[in-house]
């Protein structure tokens, strides 16, 4: 999907895949990384990529940078969707689109999208002129003409690939944290590619972009795995957060932690831990996310006047105050890429330890262990018992825990509980959840 700004790409990747995945905007220039969005037309499944508006006459640094995601697209597809707007007409931009994709000796369909009623149609027909055959009037707001584009996109891509066998599915790897702090230098330094846009201006990224990436063997537990990228853009605080296209980016930010296997907290390792990065966290494990946070920029700690390790351990120390899902610390460098593969072996290591299920009298050995330790708390003279336990569910672990009364149970005792399995389990950044259910089967014991 290529174009001049503003002319509907993204409405129209939304509107062709049955999603809202691209981010929408009245504002021009929202889109910059190239995002690709699944899709589907009777039972033909391909994919659309997203890309920034392509203006030649702009010469600052983000538009060279939208411009090399557009041409990196170009390079990878199998045929591209001019895109222009039928209400404007032909503008001098189109012209300069037009001729850049003659250039890329790629299959072409021209889309005229705004068309947005029967009387607009035959605007369509003055972008004849670029000379990319037949125009196809379309309307991304009101989905007029997208079945004949559909069918136009299904004759370019030919006969379908058959569809191989069942592959494992992806670790989802969401990097979230606040604005600026190197999360897109990240992904293009486990990638090996400028697959997204860094920039030293803060909110740079306005998108959730998943990126793919094969980890090898000896990364990832003796087997290779596939890790899904997700950057996102950065989160600040909702006082902080400037207009609706931010508040846009934000949510989409939160969604991605919600969809994610792990999360990676990228904090600056200059500015250490902070108050806004634990509440990060906070939000990635009440999705349900293993998490970890990432000093970034750690190359730069010791320019700083301060010692590593004491920069490590007063983040170590407030996360473990501060967190009850008591992340691990991690240090790393975008730029130079030291510790950065640790990162991809951390971030498996924490799906696959969210996805074990813990036999049921391993389990209750344990339970045995800890009642032993720490005598659970007695109300009025009778004291709670812990009976029998079970993990009834996997990513996030869930613990039933039988109990004889749930009015005899202290917060106190129930953090004891979930901070011992934690650590003797190895869930050390894994959210869990523990019900108490009271056994019921002796009459003695009912309420």
């Amino acid at each position: 999907m290529i174009g001049y700004p503003n002319v509907g790409k993204s409405s129209l990747v939304n509107r062709l895949s049955g999603t809202r995945e691209a981010v929408v905007h009245e504002t021009a220039g929202v889109t910059r990384d190239r995002k690709e969005v699944p899709a589907e037309w009777n039972g033909r499944r391909f994919t659309l990529i997203d890309t920034g508006g392509i203006d030649e006459a702009e010469r600052d640094s983000m538009a060279q940078a939208i411009r090399g995601q557009a041409n990196a697209a170009l390079k990878d597809c199998d045929g591209a969707l001019m895109v222009v707007d039928a209400k404007a007409g032909l503008r001098p931009g189109d012209e300069e689109v037009a001729d850049m994709l003659r250039r890329s000796h790629i299959p072409i369909i021209l889309a005229a999208n705004k068309c947005d009623s029967v009387t607009t149609i035959p605007f369509a027909a003055e972008f004849h002129k670029l000379g990319l055959g037949e125009p196809v009037p379309v309307s991304a707001a009101e989905g007029l003409g997208i079945g004949d584009l559909l069918d136009r996109i299904s004759m370019l891509l030919g006969e379908e690939i058959p569809i191989g066998p069942m592959l494992e599915e992806p670790v989802r790897l969401a990097l979230i944290g606040r604005p600026n702090a190197g999360k897109s230098s990240l992904v293009n330094q486990l990638t090996g590619e400028d697959r997204v846009i860094v920039s030293e201006i803060a909110g740079t990224t306005r998108d959730a972009i998943d990126t793919p990436l094969e980890i090898p063997a000896e990364l990832a537990g003796g087997r290779a795995r596939t890790v899904l990228l997700v950057d996102t853009a950065g989160l600040r605080r909702n006082a902080k957060i400037d207009g609706s296209l931010e508040q846009a980016a934000a949510l989409r930010s939160r969604r991605a932690a919600e969809r994610a296997t792990v999360a990676l907290v990228v904090c600056d390792a200059l500015d250490g831990v902070t108050t806004q990065d634990l509440r990060i966290a906070e939000l990635s494990m009440q999705s349900g996310c293993a998490t970890a946070l990432v000093l970034n920029k750690w190359d730069l700690v010791k320019d700083s006047g301060r010692e590593p390790d004491d920069v490590l351990a007063d983040a170590q120390a407030l996360v473990g105050t501060r967190s009850r899902l008591r992340p691990r610390v991690l240090t790393a460098s975008a730029l130079t890429g030291r510790h950065v593969s640790r990162l991809l072996t951390e971030a498996v290591g924490l799906a696959d330890r969210a996805s074990e299920r813990i036999p049921t009298p391993m389990l209750n050995r344990f339970l045995s262990e800890i009642v032993a330790a720490r005598q659970p708390p007695a109300v009025q003279g009778k004291r709670l018992k812990l009976i029998y336990g079970a993990q009834t569910e996997t990513s996030p672990p869930r613990f039933a825990i039988q109990v004889n009364s749930r009015s005899r149970i202290t917060k106190a005792y129930a953090y004891y509980i979930e901070n011992r399995i934690r650590e003797r389990f190895n869930l050390e950044g894994v959210p869990i959840i523990i019900d108490l259910i009271e056994h019921r089967s002796r009459r003695g014991e009912r309420d």
